[in-house]
């Protein structure tokens, strides 16, 4: 990513008004685009949501918490939040 100067593309006005709150700092802005909620890109949300709609059908069918926590390399912990 390229830096721009400010003030070659930001109206005065609008240039004041930045330099009370950052002057003479480095300033991210944001792209307009909308945000993809977390795993929507990797595919890390499909993934969950099936191993663990998996693991619930085990328990339903009878496998013990133990049983599935040794079986995905979860802790008994996480195989109770998620039945």
């Amino acid at each position: 990513m390229k830096y721009k100067n400010a003030q070659d593309i930001l109206p005065d006005k609008l240039l004041r008004e930045l330099q009370q709150y950052i002057s003479g700092g480095v300033l991210y802005v944001p792209s307009a685009d909308t945000k993809k909620s977390w795993g929507e890109v990797s595919g890390a949300r499909t993934y969950y949501k099936q191993r663990n709609e998996e693991i619930r059908e085990k328990y339903r069918e009878g496998c013990t918490v133990e049983e599935l926590a040794l079986n995905y390399g979860l802790s008994v912990e996480a195989i109770h939040k998620i039945v």
